[in-house]
This record gives C-alpha cells, sequence and structure tokens, in this order.
C-alpha cells in the first residue's frame, strides 16, 4: 500500500477497509485454467505482436528477392564489363627438336635450383613418350627415337629435358 497517502481522512479509512476485506476474500478464489488461456488468446488477437519486417516475408519472397538481386548483380556486371572477341588458337608445342640450346623443365624450377648434385645424361626416348610434353606424335614416326640429354637429380628423378634429333 501506498504509505504516503492521509490515514486519518475517514472516507479513505472506510475505503481500506473494503478493500482490505475484498482481497481477503479473494485470495482464496481462482479463475479455471481455461479462462486465463482465453483471456491471452483474446489479447493476442485484438493486440498482434509487430513483428520485424524480415520476418514478415515468407520463405518463396525471399527466394524471388535473393533471385533478383543475383540477376541483377549478373546484369551489372556483363554491363560493366569489356566486350572482346575471344580467338582460339592451338597451343604451341611445348617441346620442339632443336639443336641442343635449351632445356625444358619437367619439375619446378625452385626444385631444379635446389638440386645440388644434378646431371647431365644423354638417353634415346620412344617418342611416344614425349606425346604428353606435347610432341606430335604420327603412325609413321610413333616407332622411332629422339635423342635427348636429361637432366637428372641425384635419386635418379628428371628435372628437365633436352631434345637433340630424331634417330
Amino acid at each position: 500500500m501506498d504509505d504516503t497517502r492521509d490515514t486519518h481522512d475517514p472516507a479513505l479509512a472506510a475505503l481500506d477497509e473494503r478493500f482490505k476485506a475484498l482481497r481477503g476474500e479473494l485470495a482464496g478464489h481462482e479463475a479455471p485454467r481455461c479462462v486465463e488461456k482465453e483471456l491471452m488468446q483474446a489479447f493476442a488477437r485484438q493486440f498482434p505482436k509487430k513483428q520485424p519486417w524480415y520476418r514478415r516475408l515468407s520463405l518463396p519472397q525471399w527466394g524471388a528477392a535473393g533471385a533478383l538481386c543475383s540477376l541483377s548483380a549478373v546484369a551489372l556486371l556483363l554491363a560493366l564489363s569489356p566486350h572482346r572477341a575471344v580467338t582460339v588458337e592451338a597451343p604451341p608445342s611445348l617441346v620442339s627438336v632443336d639443336q641442343g640450346s635449351a632445356f625444358i623443365a619437367l619439375e619446378s624450377l625452385e626444385r631444379i635450383e635446389q638440386e645440388p648434385n644434378a646431371r647431365v645424361v644423354q638417353a634415346d626416348l620412344p617418342q611416344t613418350a614425349l606425346a604428353p610434353l606435347g610432341m606430335p606424335v604420327d603412325p609413321e614416326n610413333a616407332g622411332g627415337t629422339v635423342r635427348a640429354e636429361m637432366l637428372v637429380a641425384a635419386d635418379g628423378h628428371p628435372l628437365a629435358v633436352r631434345l637433340s634429333a630424331p634417330n
């Protein structure tokens, strides 16, 4: 109770007595379970809880918004990118027969530079073994060999190859 009221007023004292009697009388009474539930539902219907804007959209609406944003981004990228004609040419052969001027790296240059005991070994390689490196192989020269010098690591792993001439 509020203690700041004037308790000497006879009207307030009588009212306090009646409220005290009413509280005592109602203390023993409880409302049935369904009444509170129905009251809460009626209150929720009358005063619906405001949801944030992002929860008001359904899943299909979010999907449509996402698709629209993706299409807009693609259209923007296409509009801003310069249009150039692209021509595709046959790649040059990675391996060619030269007069012993250059090695073709089979490993990374860092690996070749780190090898302290590399040595050069001469070998005759079948032309079919050079096909993965880009050497053209025809049915008439498929059985031929190519003279090669190979840069070999100390463990025997080939690091680079230099082709001399077909045999």
